[in-house]
């Protein structure tokens, strides 16, 4: 998967900065601050409940269009925290 911060919002499966997040159960869960590293990404402080970063592994990703959609339900990814 490639990636790179490019644009608001992509159609091409890259993850860029201000793309929303999802996850399997539909919920938005937060969006996309920038990619950290190769690995994971940095949810916005700003989007988040506890004014928090946060960071979701690229291995949690399912697809991406013109979001990040991941393969994990808010309760697995609460409970991995």
């Amino acid at each position: 998967m490639a990636t790179g911060a490019v644009r608001e919002g992509s159609d091409d499966g890259r993850i860029v900065e201000h793309m929303e997040v999802y996850a399997s159960d539909g919920t938005k869960i937060g969006t996309v601050d920038h990619m950290e590293g190769t690995d994971r990404i940095k949810l916005a402080k700003t989007t988040s409940p506890d004014g928090q970063h946060h960071y979701v592994p690229l291995s949690w990703v399912d697809h991406v269009d013109r979001h990040v959609h991941l393969n994990r339900t808010l309760a697995e990814i609460k409970a991995a925290r």
